[in-house]
């Protein structure tokens, strides 16, 4: 930037700190408004700046030197369109200030790390649902329920978790939810809309937390679809080879982005089918933070205290063992749930199927099945898709080839992930990129 410093910039009362260092500013320096504090206001740099208070060190403002010779056209534009870019700019960052500051006074205070989300009334709620109807019901965990709704007058539908507060750990799961959903965003996150902290019409607690609504419903109901009796005969859904891994590598990202580039790491601790959401674009989205830890620092061995505690740990079958021995909880752990669920998404099985007895279990089957073995172990549905890709392509042996590697690939991820022993873990970094690979050669052959 050239040419004088805006004479305006004195009158903007909120600018703390303004920065016009190395720059090739001349003229007189302004003494009012920001440029009266020199720790706030930085000019160095500018050779041919002068006055301004002592504390800037320029050489006092000859007159003859600001009579010396006139402007040129060109530098006046320049100078012109500058300030005005500047006028701008710091209009409309007031104009923002202004909205937070309105948006501010619009929100209910609160005890709980839920005042960060704009608040809705337990009677909207109440209207949305029919009254919490089982047939609005769509879920049900270890907290509460969850329910589907329609907002505004039909042109919005959302899910509504309620807390079931009989559970003392129910407060701990909403105020830990609320906690970790706070400041976070990532396209593989569940967004959370709204926040509903009151009483209902029985005069007791009333928590609930409402979400985005999912059109696609969990992985849990695409991986073990119910068989409902009296059903017809029409073919119950199933996820394609590239639905699951894109699925997979969808809440492998979600956890990178908690374990790496979150404030602090952020450990979800209960990553299972149930809590991956799929939108209408099968995009996989991890919901459900009510188990959530913080780990204070970067270490990813645990070290420190964990700022929010619900006393449990995770699910059955998708826990770490180390938890089992008292080990505090870790980023690690979710490495190892990830890795379990990689595993059932590409078997069909679950962890808890009862094939799985005594030192039996997913990770071991699976292990003992690499490599030769791999298509006996996946799931059928997955058999099927390749044989009759084969059929069409005529090429079977190319694209057989093809599918047997990518799934040895793509289990190996999923072994390695869920090693017992957690030293023998592969990072979840490493996880995501090694499956992009695995994605990326599929699509190229």
């Amino acid at each position: 930037l050239s040419g004088t410093i805006p004479k305006f910039l004195e009158s903007f009362e909120f600018v703390q700190s303004l920065n016009l260092s190395y720059n090739n500013f001349e003229g007189e320096v302004p003494m009012e408004g920001v440029f009266k504090n020199a720790t706030a206001t930085l000019v160095e740099g500018n050779s041919k700046l002068c006055g301004g208070i002592p504390e800037f060190q320029l050489p006092e403002c000859k007159l003859q030197h600001q009579a010396k010779g006139g402007l040129s056209r060109t530098s006046k534009l320049i100078i012109s369109l500058v300030s005005g870019l500047l006028g701008i700019s710091f209009e409309l960052l007031l104009l923002y200030l202004c909205c937070l500051r309105a948006k501010g006074t619009k929100k209910q205070t609160s005890s709980t790390n839920s005042d960060n989300f704009l608040k809705v009334s337990y009677q909207i709620l109440l209207k949305a649902t029919d009254g919490f109807s089982s047939a609005n019901l769509i879920g049900m965990g270890s907290f509460g329920s969850v329910y589907k709704g329609v907002l505004d007058e039909g042109e919005m539908t959302i899910a509504i978790k309620v807390f079931n507060l009989v559970n003392p750990e129910a407060y701990k799961s909403f105020t830990a939810e609320c906690e970790a959903l706070r400041n976070i965003r990532h396209r593989n996150l569940l967004k959370v809309l709204l926040a509903c902290s009151g009483v209902d019409y029985r005069g007791f607690d009333f928590k609930a937390i409402i979400y985005e609504f999912m059109v696609n419903g969990s992985l849990e109901e695409w991986l073990h679809p119910a068989q409902l009796i009296g059903e017809t005969n029409e073919r119950p859904k199933s996820l394609t080879f590239s639905q699951r891994l894109n699925i997979a590598i969808d809440v492998a990202m979600a956890l990178d982005y908690l374990h790496n580039h979150c404030e602090s790491p952020i450990v979800h601790c209960d990553l299972k089918p149930s809590n991956v959401l799929l939108n209408d674009d099968m995009i996989g989205n991890v919901g459900d933070f009510g188990l959530v830890r913080f780990l204070p620092g970067t270490s990813e061995k645990g070290s420190g205290k964990q700022s929010i505690s619900t006393g449990l740990k995770g699910t059955i079958g998708y826990t770490p063992p180390e938890y089992g021995t008292g080990h505090e909880v870790w980023t690690q752990g979710d490495v190892y749930s990830f890795g379990i669920l990689l595993l059932e998404i590409f078997t069909g099985k679950r962890p808890t199927d009862n094939m799985f007895q005594g030192a039996s279990n997913l990770h071991n089957f699976v292990k003992a099945a690499l490599p030769d073995q791999v298509v006996e172990i996946v799931d059928l549905v997955l058999v099927e898709e390749s044989i009759d890709g084969d059929k069409s392509a005529r090429n079977s042996g190319s694209k057989d080839n093809n599918f047997k590697e990518s799934l040895i690939s793509i289990l190996e991820v999923g072994v390695a992930c869920s090693a017992e022993l957690p030293r023998k873990r592969k990072n979840i970094s490493h996880a995501v990129a090694e499956m992009c690979l695995i994605r990326s050669k599929l699509r190229a052959s």
